[in-house]
């Protein structure tokens, strides 16, 4: 058996030289501490290399800034139209427009309609405010002014109450031309319109009317009124308050009411018929009953043979509803004159035709409605403007002559 030389096997048990690696150069330390004696060892950290980001984190930074964005926008362009937007003024500065709905219509039909009245200044903002809000326009004829703030304008159109509110104050006497006039000039209704609802057949048998108009009935006192109101509303408004009143006087003057009906065979209608002469004669309270028992005695006196009240404002009211069918109204002003009073076919003269006229020549208050339910005890058949407010009274022809006469003296030396 042969044996390996010594030395040879001293070669092989030698360690082998270690050839350096690249990765040992540099200043990596060597991952054993020489100062631990070779009893342990630590990782040695590295350094962290900064990355650039990548293309989808900065993508997502710029959605959320968009989204961001956007929502802000949408804020900001929502309080601004629920906020700011409703209370802005009109385009106009105040100009009556009529505008009519009709039933079922559309909100951009409506829109559509306040666009050519120039009603708003912006037309796809309003239609946006209008989805929001839930416009519910009621329909008929709308008077809307142009200078109206778009929740003013909804508000108008729905009519349900929460409109800007006006004041509206009747005087006594006044006819329904006169309330409609003022009804307009205050934005709460179109004359015109509430001129057709005084006389509307199906609404005066709906309040308990029998007339051609609610002329007499629409009660003299102060409102309180929305613009733009329905004029039928504002109509059964004022017979209200005229029913409320009328029925209280009854009960207070049942005597009075009973001799009327008694002796004339009247009802409510002759009654307001009266009083409504009486509210255009009288000038000062206590001549009211006074003034009321000289009618009165015409109609019952049997030696008054002609019962004509010659009341001057007859005649006068007959021209603003007969103007084109009486020809004593042509070139009519306002005032009566010889012309008004002896036309036949003016069917309001009390010149003319006897008793009373068709019906009321205007809406007569609470004092005068008491003075022909308790007229004074008189037997005055004349009476004359005495040219202080008051009247000269007189119970024969010769007397009212002679005061006539004094009166028209009296005028003469003043002018």
């Amino acid at each position: 058996m042969s044996r390996t030389p010594r030395s040879e096997t001293a070669a092989r048990k030698a360690p082998s030289q270690r050839v350096p690696r690249a990765s040992d150069a540099g200043d990596v330390p060597s991952s054993r501490d020489s100062s631990s004696g070779g009893k342990g060892e630590r990782r040695v950290r590295r350094k962290r290399v900064q990355r650039p980001a990548s293309p989808e984190g900065k993508g997502s930074t710029l959605l959320w800034l968009a989204i961001f964005a956007v929502g802000a926008a949408i804020a900001a362009f929502t309080t601004y139209l629920l906020v700011i937007y409703p209370s802005g003024a009109g385009p106009g500065s105040g100009k009556d427009v009529e505008v009519v709905i009709d039933r079922d219509e559309s909100t951009s039909s409506v829109v559509d309609k306040l666009e050519r009245a120039g009603l708003v200044r912006s037309p796809w903002v309003f239609s946006l405010y209008t989805r929001f809000v839930g416009l519910a326009a009621s329909p008929g004829v709308h008077l809307l002014t142009d200078d109206a703030s778009p929740n003013e304008l909804v508000r108008r159109l729905e009519r349900e109450g929460n409109a800007t509110r006006a004041k509206v104050t009747i005087p006594e006497g006044w006819n329904r031309f006169d309330i409609a006039k003022r009804l307009q000039t205050l934005h709460v209704s179109w004359s015109q319109g509430f001129l057709d609802a005084t006389a509307n057949t199906d609404l005066l048998r709906e309040i308990g009317i029998d007339g051609d108009s609610a002329e007499g009935f629409l009660f003299p006192a102060t409102y309180d009124f929305p613009l733009d109101s329905d004029p039928k509303d504002v109509v059964r408004r004022l017979v209200s308050e005229f029913d409320r009143r009328f029925i209280q006087l009854e009960q207070n003057h049942r005597l009075g009411r009973a001799q009327l009906e008694g002796t004339l065979g009247w009802g409510r209608r002759e009654i307001v018929i009266l009083a409504s002469l009486v509210e255009k004669e009288a000038a000062v309270d206590e001549e009211r009953a006074i003034i009321a028992s000289v009618f009165l005695n015409r109609l019952r006196d049997p030696s008054f043979k002609r019962k004509v009240l010659q009341c001057d404002p007859t005649s006068a009211y007959g021209c603003l509803v007969l103007r084109d069918r009486a020809p004593g109204c042509a070139g009519f002003t306002g005032k009566p004159t010889h012309a008004t009073n002896v036309d036949p076919l003016n069917t309001y003269s009390t010149y003319v035709h006897e008793g009373l006229p068709p019906g009321p020549i205007g809406n007569p208050g609470m004092k005068s409605l008491q003075a022909v339910l308790a007229p004074a005890s008189t037997k005055y058949l004349y009476f004359v403007v005495r040219g202080d407010r008051r009247h000269a009274f007189s119970e024969t022809l010769e007397e009212h002559n002679t005061a006539v006469k004094d009166f028209r003296e009296r005028t003469s030396r003043e002018r």
